[in-house]
């Protein structure tokens, strides 16, 4: 088993450790010399790195992708651990397990297919029944649904994220359906399933979560539709009405023009699906968040973009301050440790007339 794993790290620890390399820039010291910037990652988080030292000799032996045993120190920086690299080398896939770089769901998939099956099982529409079930003979098709994660980052970001997301909906689908007599359920529960079922081949997941070449020129809303209106076509009498009722519930189920959606949610079961997709999505986001949060110190997490926000971590919050809080000194402001945040001789007189030093 791997280890360290990137939730283990302390500040102040001398680590030797294999990472997969989610991105890798080549950078200047203000002597001109190049330094690495690498963001590492296993299945557990992602850790900021920096090699200062010797970058010439090994800038060019790994790219991004690559996996690496590195060997550095622990800091904090900015109140985030960051690593400090003394030697690097690459590492053939042959000597990891990938299992310790991609995370996964803490469900068995096979488990999850099973009771998505169950809930296809009960529709009583044979037309929204046949449609699910036609696109899902397609082995390869069924074995990637449950596989696939259901976004890169922003949530439920990992191996059989999809199919965990879908689950969710279908009980939210439900729930609400329950509530407002008006929604059909079968047709919601047919979006519900089918809504990202083009993360298939907009994702890839062989090594790291990244956006296939389909993708990323047509997204997973147009390939989904794609998919959905094939089958449609495969189904002798489908009725075209109800299928483009299908098509704008898979169209529209971002919400809003400057999320991605073409089309705006026009009848009750589109508009739920919107919101329920949303809330999950949000919900998980925020969780994730807050559980993954790599600042050292204090109740709040780092900016999260997609969330627009920092989140608040209500158990540290709850449990108050430790004891090193309560007695830590103020903040002093420290000279940069590091060669790309030093100031320059003229910002440093700037800075002193500034603040009043009588230099």
């Amino acid at each position: 088993m791997k280890t360290p794993y990137v939730s283990e790290l302390v500040p102040e620890q001398l680590i030797t450790g294999i990472f997969l390399v989610q991105n890798k820039e080549i950078r200047q010291k203000k002597t001109g010399e190049p330094y690495l910037s690498l963001m590492l990652a296993d299945k557990t988080g992602e850790l900021d790195a920096k090699m200062w030292d010797n970058v010439q000799e090994a800038m060019d032996t790994f790219e991004r992708d690559s996996f690496l045993k590195v060997k550095g120190l622990v800091q904090l920086f900015q109140n985030r651990p960051q690593l400090t690299i003394h030697r690097l080398r690459a590492v053939e896939e042959t000597e990891i397990d990938i299992s310790d770089f991609l995370p996964a769901s803490k469900r068995d998939r096979d488990e999850m297919y099973a009771e998505l099956r169950a809930w296809i099982t009960q529709m009583s529409n044979p037309h929204l029944k046949e449609l699910i079930e036609k696109i899902l003979a397609n082995e390869a098709v069924a074995l990637a649904y449950r596989t696939a994660p259901a976004a890169k980052s922003v949530h439920h970001g990992w191996i059989g994220g999809l199919i965990e997301h879908v689950l969710s909906l279908c009980k939210l689908a439900r729930f609400t359906a329950s509530h407002y007599p008006n929604v059909d359920f079968d047709l919601l529960l047919t979006g519900v399933i089918l809504h990202d079922i083009g993360k298939i081949y907009e994702l890839t997941y062989a090594r790291a979560l990244g956006y296939s070449n389909e993708g990323q020129l047509i997204g997973h809303i147009t390939i989904g539709v794609r998919m959905m209106e094939d089958a449609a076509r495969s189904i002798p009498g489908f009725p075209p009405l109800l299928r483009d009722l299908v098509t704008h519930m898979i169209l529209s189920h971002h919400g809003a023009l400057e999320y991605g959606s073409p089309k705006l949610p026009v009848f009750l079961e589109a508009q739920l699906l919107h919101l329920i997709d949303n809330m999950d999505s949000k919900m998980e986001a925020m969780r994730a968040h807050a559980d993954k949060d790599r600042q050292a110190n204090g109740v709040w997490t780092g900016w999260n973009a997609a969330l627009a926000r920092t989140v608040l971590k209500k158990q540290a919050y709850l449990a108050g301050p430790t004891e090193k809080e309560k007695t830590a000194p103020p903040p002093v402001n420290h000279k940069p440790a590091h060669p790309e945040s030093a100031a320059s001789p003229f910002a440093a007189k700037l800075q002193g007339a500034l603040l009043g030093d009588s230099e």
